[in-house]
């Protein structure tokens, strides 16, 4: 009888049969442990999601709940916000200003997405609520600008005693800086900003004077000046630049030679690392490094400047370094926030220990923005007086904080999510 397995017999096809089923019992052992581990990774960031939904949803009741409901030391509906004497931090006193509101508007609007339909309606009240608050700092002769300070009954420094006695002859200028960030925490109309842009044409160095506080190699560039005021000293700050362009991508505004040089500016600060060896000289109402790559990773999210994209593997690269020596954990929230608008996850960072969240997110130690009277004096008195301190105070804003850290974490949802 003839052999049908040509000789080989039929032991090796069963044992043939054999290797098959281990072969495809390992397949199905190897399958089924990675459809488990995919399925613990999702539960794991599904439960991180909804952990982070719910510290996003806590967020919003705490900056909701910090606005005045009726008028007192603040207006209503107002972000309230704090100035401590850099040369006595034990005391801090209310300071009447519209750009914490602004800045909280502003940036909500930015986080819509990113929120949940009921927190999308909290986000809603916030802003509704802060907006009728700018009336009392508009600029009173109806050029559509606005000041840091009351400009109904005209203030320095808010509950500071006997400075006040000199409020009319010292009030400051309107400001670049809070005239952009109200007008879009308000979402102006088109002829609003292009009105405003071009204003902004006249405060430019060399068009009403000469920057004398600055490096020597910037002193020619014909960028911003910090202030509207023709009497004030030309000041430049690449936070508020940074600001300022931020409005004009977000307008679609067209260029300028004043949007050009601020540019470069920026550029240049970058490239000569400015920004980290001295922030405090080219930034003076932020001066420090985070806020200013905080600022600058903000500018950037609007759309892409290919001049500032090219510098981007430094700026990273700075971030990180940054995250090392944070001095506090909102300084590790705004650093985490510009990796992330980088698409960089941030690295982790040593773990905090607090008794609740508002005690580690209102920390008084961090001032997201400084009042430096000395930014307007001249080299090299400027320098001088700036390492004495005795013209700084530092700002602290407890709701706005709370924005910063949602806004990190709307921004962490949006890197998974892509």
């Amino acid at each position: 009888m003839p052999d049908n397995n040509d000789g080989r017999g039929i032991k090796p096809l069963l044992n043939s049969n054999a290797a098959n089923r281990e072969r495809i019992a390992k397949h199905c052992i190897f399958t089924l442990m990675r459809y488990l581990f995919i399925l613990l990774f999702l539960l794991r960031q599904s439960t991180l999601q909804a952990n982070d939904t719910l510290v996003m949803s806590k967020l919003l009741q705490r900056i909701e709940a910090l606005q005045p409901r009726e008028n007192g030391v603040f207006p209503q509906g107002s972000i309230p916000s704090y100035r401590m004497y850099a040369m006595n931090k034990d005391r801090f006193k209310a300071d009447i200003n519209p750009f914490f509101s602004a800045l909280v508007g502003f940036t909500l609007r930015n986080l819509e997405d990113g929120l949940s339909p009921s927190q999308q309606r909290q986000a809603a009240r916030i802003i509704a609520n802060t907006l009728p608050s700018f009336a009392k700092f508009i600029n009173r002769k109806g050029q559509g600008t606005y000041n840091f300070w009351p400009t109904d009954t005209p203030k320095i420094f808010p509950n500071a005693g006997w400075m006040n006695w000199f409020d009319k002859k010292q009030a400051l200028p309107d400001d670049l800086d809070d005239t952009v960030i109200i007008l879009l925490a308000q979402q102006a109309n088109d002829s609003t900003a292009k009105a405003i842009h071009a204003l902004m044409q006249e405060h430019a160095n060399h068009t009403t004077g000469k920057i004398r506080n600055t490096f020597p190699e910037y002193r020619t560039l014909k960028a911003y000046s910090t202030w509207f005021g023709k009497r004030m000293p030309i000041d430049f700050d690449v936070s508020v630049l940074c600001n300022v362009l931020y409005f004009v991508q977000t307008y679609n505004l067209q260029w300028t030679e004043a949007d050009s040089a601020s540019l470069f500016l920026i550029e240049d600060v970058i490239r000569t690392r400015k920004y980290i060896n001295q922030p405090g000289l080219v930034s003076p109402h932020y001066a420090t490094t985070p806020n200013i790559l905080y600022h600058i990773s903000r500018l950037m999210s609007v759309k892409p400047i290919p001049a500032l994209d090219a510098l981007k593997p430094q700026l990273i690269d700075a971030a990180r370094q940054q995250l090392l020596s944070a001095r506090t954990f909102m300084d590790e929230v705004i650093l985490g926030t510009a990796l992330l608008r980088w698409n960089e996850v941030p690295p982790q960072t040593a773990p905090h220990h607090a008794r609740s969240l508002e005690e580690l997110v209102e920390d008084e130690r961090f001032a997201f923005f400084i009042a430096n009277m000395s930014s307007l004096l001249p080299d090299p008195y400027r320098k001088w007086i700036a390492s004495l301190k005795v013209t700084r105070f530092d700002y602290y804003s407890p709701a706005y904080n709370n924005v910063l850290l949602l806004e990190h974490l709307v921004w962490r949802s949006r890197l998974k999510n892509n």
